[in-house]
């Protein structure tokens, strides 16, 4: 065992994808030196495409000169060895994708490459920390570093430790967070789904409960949630927008681990299996005409036909769960919901607005009629005297 490298100035980015080359750049542009590394190196030029039309756009909003952007692009090279990749790194980011075996592959054969300084983390966005690093000789040295789509755009990180990691590594991982510009927030135990996903991928699930329930229209929910709630596009959208496949293995791989904290509803599996995986394939819950980012039109007139306290319910509830097993705080949540969800004021004030009490009595109904999942947290439930 090495010790904790307490200046990070290597980098090795593993995983060239959306989210590995968002993160490569910005730790390039904070200064860092990153070897990107793929298994082909088609991919990886590729990455550098994308990078650099990134930083040109940078350089024609005035925001970098076009000499900064050289150099930023000069810190980052790339790799298809692992090994050569490896050489002299502090911190490793595995961005691979989401598949708990492909995951553990990788750590496996890290373990063995990586010097003895190099602390591993990984990107991962609901698989848990403790299990992936068990795989390693190192699970004191191991992280979670949960970047948001694009790492570029998002501004929120949540930083995940696992049952073994060292507290010294959460505030080195904490520090690095910050130097990247970037509002890092800390969640306490290694739960399924974390803070932002706990909260967020069960909505997904109530809101097609909903449909089914209510009997009402996709757009009068998703206008609901957008202009009554202040989410900056409707669940459905939002869902369509992440990929049905993401939302679809994020639901699996909590449900697996925590059966309380999603109430699965078949169509996401259904739109999934089928290959509706949303704006990627032209069709998810709504259908999407061209390759070309579009929006669903929603209207405030249609947000009147439809109350959303129970889907806020069901999100204030995670969201107080989370309090209750000492995994975060109101204020980390807040700025968790506000960074990484977009929501502008932060989940708590938006439910304080729509009433506590009237969320626990939604949530009560709710519970009677369709089962305990919708039971309130005990820390809702203080949050109503």
């Amino acid at each position: 065992m090495g010790v904790l490298p307490m200046n990070i100035k290597k980098i090795t980015v593993l995983g060239s994808g959306v989210m590995g080359h968002g993160i490569a750049q910005v730790s390039a542009m904070s200064g860092y030196e990153v070897a990107l590394c793929d298994i082909d190196q088609r991919f990886l030029d590729k990455a550098m495409e994308k990078i650099a039309w990134s930083l040109n756009k940078l350089v024609e909003k005035n925001k970098i000169s076009g000499e900064e952007s050289k150099k930023i692009l000069g810190r980052i090279k790339t790799y298809v060895d692992l090994k050569e990749s490896l050489i002299d790194t502090d911190l490793v980011i595995e961005a691979v994708p989401e598949d708990m075996n492909l995951k553990k592959k990788v750590y496996a054969d890290l373990d063995k490459l990586a010097p003895a300084k190099t602390v591993f983390a990984s990107n991962t966005s609901t698989l848990p920390i403790t299990e992936l690093s068990m795989v390693t000789t190192r699970s004191d040295k191991f992280i979670g570093i949960h970047f948001f789509n694009p790492p570029q755009l998002m501004p929120l990180v949540e930083v995940i430790p696992g049952a073994q990691t060292e507290k010294e590594l959460v505030d080195i991982t904490m520090r690095y967070v910050k130097s990247l510009g970037k509002e890092p927030v800390l969640c306490n135990k290694d739960v399924a789904g974390f803070i932002v996903n706990r909260i967020f991928i069960p909505l997904v699930h109530e809101a097609a409960w909903s449909l089914e329930r209510e009997h009402a229209k996709m757009t009068e929910i998703d206008a609901a949630v957008k202009f009554k709630i202040g989410f900056p596009m409707g669940i459905f959208e939002l869902a369509d927008y992440t990929g049905i496949d993401v939302v679809h293995k994020a639901s699996y791989e909590m449900h697996l681990r925590d059966k309380k904290v999603i109430n699965l509803h078949p169509m996401i599996e259904k739109l999934f299996k089928e290959g509706n995986l949303g704006q990627k394939s032209g069709k998810g819950f709504y259908e999407y005409k061209s390759d070309a980012y579009e929006r669903v039109n929603l209207t405030p007139e249609e947000a009147e036909r439809y109350n959303p306290l129970r889907l806020l319910g069901v999100a204030v509830n995670n969201a107080c769960w989370l309090i209750t097993n000492g995994v975060s705080n109101k204020e980390d949540i807040n700025r968790a919901t506000k960074f990484g969800l977009g929501l502008k004021e932060g989940l708590f004030p938006i439910a304080e607005r729509f009433g506590f009490a009237n969320i626990v009595d939604e949530l009560k109904k709710a519970a009677k009629n369709y089962g305990s999942f919708y039971e309130p947290d005990e820390t809702l439930l203080k949050l109503t005297h």
